[in-house]
């Protein structure tokens, strides 16, 4: 018989390596993406009607990045929970420098809080293999021992059905690792004597992906042609621009005069395209705080777009609200480029000498830059979309900051903050643990060569004073 100790320290283990910031509604994840009410009504109806089959259902949402899959799969796994049929979910984003080795034990977890019969069936398998948990193992073994096994126990195949969503697989595997894991969770979740589990995902319309999957997945495109997702965009803009109208009385009046009008409203809708980020990120700079949102509108509609999504123009329209573009994306490059998003305070401690320029900064791209007002939160991108913008020569051209450059600057501020700050200062803590990874990274320059000297000096004498002070109280301890 197993003891309560051992039980609770495989469970402990487990803990120790789930992925948090995976899971749907992690505070992690705020603020959370869903669907507006009475938006993507259609495509809502028909996953639906999928995930109340009896009979094994694997959906595949698939579109281009800020189609709005994201949302659509919160809103779902909202749905589910309410329900009380969602098993688990694992939401990748490259804001949280998730390990795709942990999605495994992570949706384990979850399974057993949903179904706590099973949680000692996985504990038991953690105890059995100390290196079932271990990015090392196979994904095979892993959903075999913490998923597939435990799930045995269950016996409510006539029950409602449950479901696991995975949602941007291509956001931390390559294609051909993610059309793996994919294959594997559906065969291996596929067997007879298993509770029905719909899975789905969502990701690009990878090709690895669809070769993979063709006889065993009912694939659903989402695609910025679609009269339903340009209809969804439409209601959302309407939506935004009217409450931007009546929330801004020192700007509108108090009895608010019609705005847009309609030939403005109608181009706005043609440059989204069709794309909710597009959308999303456009009310954001109309709405910016200091500035007049008809002048903002007029700004973003001044140059006529040759195609329905044009991101890259948003990105260049806001890059041209700067006085000095090129120092602020130098240090947006930086933001967008640290290992994990910081807070704001440990910003301001990192970029120490031009605490400014990170002030305008944050200013400048606050459409597409989430800050917390309240400094309770981490500052990172709107979404990843600006991280493909920024790294892409082709596309930021003269505004382009090289990787090498800005790990070479992250480096040389983490080395300063180093020398700079004490250990009670918060983010001298993560700084010891992540500068080492931002210089194998840099570009090799003089001025970093020399700070990368005199740290070592620094750490070298603080190493010998620590020993010479240490061995002095033991010789005094040993002859008093």
């Amino acid at each position: 018989m197993d003891s309560p100790h051992s039980s609770n320290s495989a469970w402990d283990r487990l803990c120790d390596v789930v992925e948090y910031s995976g899971i749907f509604d992690s505070e992690k994840r705020q603020p959370h993406s869903r669907c507006m009410v009475d938006t993507c009504v259609a495509l809502r109806g028909t996953l639906r009607e999928l995930l109340d089959r009896h009979d094994r259902t694997n959906i595949w949402l698939n579109g281009l990045a800020g189609v709005g899959k994201t949302s659509i799969a919160f809103t779902v796994a909202e749905e589910m929970k309410k329900a009380r049929r969602l098993a688990a979910t694992f939401f990748f984003s490259h804001k949280h420098a998730q390990s795709g080795a942990k999605i495994i034990p992570t949706i384990a977890y979850q399974l057993a809080l949903t179904f706590p019969r099973i949680r000692d069936d996985i504990t038991r398998a953690v105890e059995g293999d100390r290196m079932l948990l271990s990015s090392d193992k196979s994904r095979s073994d892993q959903i075999q021992e913490l998923i597939v096994n435990p799930l045995h126990a269950l016996k409510f195949r006539q029950d409602m059905p449950y479901a696991i969503i995975v949602d941007a697989l291509d956001e931390c595997f390559s294609a051909e690792e993610a059309a793996r894991l994919v294959a594997l969770l559906m065969e291996m979740l596929s067997g007879p004597e298993l509770p029905i589990i719909h899975l789905i995902f969502t990701s690009r319309p990878e090709v690895h992906i669809r070769s993979t999957t063709q006889a065993g997945v009912h694939e659903i495109s989402l695609t910025t042609r679609d009269d339903d997702t340009i209809q969804d965009v439409r209601f959302f803009l309407r939506a935004s621009l009217d409450n931007i109208r009546t929330s801004r009385p020192s700007v509108f009046g108090r009895s608010p005069e019609p705005w847009p009008s309609d030939d403005e409203f109608e181009t706005l809708v043609f440059k989204a395209g069709g794309l909710f980020i597009y959308a999303a990120m456009a009310m954001n700079f109309v709405s910016a705080t200091r500035h007049h949102p008809k002048q903002r509108l007029a700004l973003l509609l001044r140059e006529k777009s040759t195609v329905g999504a044009d991101i890259d123009q948003l990105y260049w329209q806001i890059i041209a609200t700067s006085d000095n573009p090129l120092v602020h994306c130098r240090m947006l490059a930086s933001i967008i480029h640290l290992y994990i998003p910081r807070p704001l305070v440990e910003l301001q401690s990192l970029f120490y000498d031009d605490q400014e320029i990170l002030a305008v900064t944050l200013e400048v791209f606050s459409p597409v830059i989430l800050n917390p007002p309240d400094g309770n939160g981490d500052v990172e991108i709107y979404h990843g979309s600006l991280r493909d913008f920024i790294s892409d020569p082709l596309r930021s051209k003269h505004y382009y900051v090289d990787a090498t450059h800005t790990n070479e600057y992250l480096a040389i501020c983490y080395l300063h903050l180093l020398l700079r700050e004490t250990q009670r200062n918060p983010a001298y803590t993560y700084a010891q643990i992540i500068w080492c990874y931002h210089l194998s990274g840099a570009y090799p320059s003089s001025k970093l060569r020399h700070l990368l000297a005199l740290f070592t000096k620094k750490c070298c004498l603080r190493q010998i004073t620590w020993t010479t002070i240490l061995y002095s109280e033991r010789e005094r301890l040993a002859y008093p």
